[in-house]
């Protein structure tokens, strides 16, 4: 394996520690994106701890070329921080671990037979962070309005009618309503209004015309729905 990172101090530590554990050979540390890059070619190590703070080239950028030039390398990134920008851009770069510094020897090296038996490694906060993403990922997928919803909801930011909707989009009102009973649940709302207010904060839609008078709420006592 190649350790890259650029705190003299650190970098030998982890060398030291590493070096004589069952299974992990250390071939060189060094402290620069440029000597991993040469080390990874003259050495062919199995294993790149890579730090994402580098004095020459972000650690990101260097693991995106080993991904590239070198696919058979498996990349373990190596960081003091746990933001999600970082963690993102490490696991679309196609490190197969990512560990903060606050790791123990132990956890390193545990890591580090892991990924080189083909195996994945990410802290547990890496882990929580690529979790919030892809759940935010799966809930932008489910508010995700089609095109004629998105009709149907502009011809509600005008004032329109259920009626005055069918016939300006050549549905019937009954279609009319189920998408606007669609719209309803995609956006978590209970009334035609809301769903306009919504739809504009979130840019879904543009303003409406200010010279067309929204539709008025239902009375008190009546359910809101989206027959209009």
């Amino acid at each position: 394996m190649l350790i890259v990172d650029d705190h003299p101090l650190y970098r030998r530590g982890t060398r030291a520690a590493l070096e004589g554990r069952p299974g992990i050979e250390v071939v060189d540390a060094v402290g620069t994106a440029s000597a991993a890059l040469a080390a990874c070619g003259a050495l062919e190590p199995d294993i790149v701890l890579l730090d994402i703070n580098l004095p020459d080239r972000s650690g990101i950028e260097v693991a995106r070329e080993m991904r590239v030039t070198m696919p058979r390398v498996g990349v373990i990134a190596l960081s003091a921080y746990d933001d999600e920008a970082y963690i993102l851009a490490l696991a679309e770069a196609g490190v197969r671990g990512y560990l903060l510094k606050t790791a123990t020897d132990g956890e390193i090296a545990s890591a580090v037979l892991a990924v080189a038996a083909g195996g994945s490694v990410f802290a547990l906060a890496v882990t929580e962070a690529l979790l919030r993403h892809a759940m935010r990922g799966e809930v932008a997928e489910e508010r995700r309005l089609t095109e004629r919803e998105l009709d149907v909801l502009r011809c509600l930011a005008e004032g329109r009618t259920n009626r005055d909707i069918g016939r300006r989009l050549g549905i019937s009102e009954r279609t009319v309503q189920a998408h606007l009973s669609r719209v309803f649940g995609k956006l978590g709302v209970g009334s035609r209004t809301e769903a306009v207010a919504v739809a504009l904060k979130d840019g879904l839609i543009g303003h409406a015309d200010p010279g067309v008078a929204p539709e008025p709420e239902p009375r008190a006592g009546r359910a809101a729905n989206p027959d209009g």
